[in-house]
């Protein structure tokens, strides 16, 4: 009988299991040091391999640290809710992306105040577009979609704007706080802000067309 090979003899990752793990001690790398601290050396000593296998996949530091922070809020979807109504829906939608993305914020924001977007010359919506792309946007389209289909709101009469309106007002309050909103401020931001807004633009007469 073969004796079990020892502790310390790892069995070889391939493909996108190496790769999750590459990004997973990127991430990890990044939570404890911060981005001016991270080095390409330190990502592949946490993640036991070797400096090649990172620079294979990544030219840069910078390139590894807006994949890992991409990976770790796709690895962790936000559930999309269906509760029958817009406000309930938005209601669950916005907890969940506050209490989902918090901790993501936090360490993204933490990066890019302390050189990657500098080091990476990217504005904050560009790295923004690469890290979330369009999730967030496309669970605010379903949610309005089917607020439309029950007829609760008409989307022919709303502008951009106003839809985005809620979602904005999320990421800011976790972009200035970097914790969780309170329930309190969610309700308030739906109930007082976009709710009205919405009535406001669907009876509102349409103004005239300039000709």
């Amino acid at each position: 009988m073969s004796a079990s090979p020892p502790e310390h003899v790892r069995r070889r990752r391939r493909g996108s299991e190496l790769e999750s793990a590459l990004l997973d001690a990127a991430w990890d790398e990044l939570v404890e040091v911060g981005f001016s601290n991270l080095t390409m050396e330190s990502v592949a000593a946490r993640a036991q391999t070797g400096i090649a296998v990172l620079y294979r996949r990544w030219a840069n530091k910078d390139q590894l640290v807006l994949a890992a922070i991409a990976h770790y809020g796709q690895a962790r979807p936000i559930e999309m809710p269906d509760t029958g109504t817009l406000r309930g829906d938005l209601l669950a939608l916005l907890t969940a992306f506050s209490n989902g993305r918090a901790t993501f914020i936090a360490v993204a924001a933490a990066g890019a105040f302390s050189g990657l977007l500098a080091s990476t010359g990217l504005t904050p919506a560009q790295a923004r577009e690469k890290i979330l792309g369009n999730q967030l946007e496309l669970s605010e389209h379903i949610v309005y979609r089917r607020a439309h289909d029950r007829g609760e709101i008409n989307l022919d009469r709303i502008p951009s704007a106003v839809l985005a309106l809620p979602f904005d007002l999320v990421r800011h309050d976790l972009l200035m706080n970097l914790k969780p909103l309170r329930p309190a401020r969610i309700k308030s931001i739906i109930d007082e802000l976009f709710l009205p807004l919405v009535r406001n633009e669907q009876f509102a007469p349409r103004a005239p067309e300039i000709r």
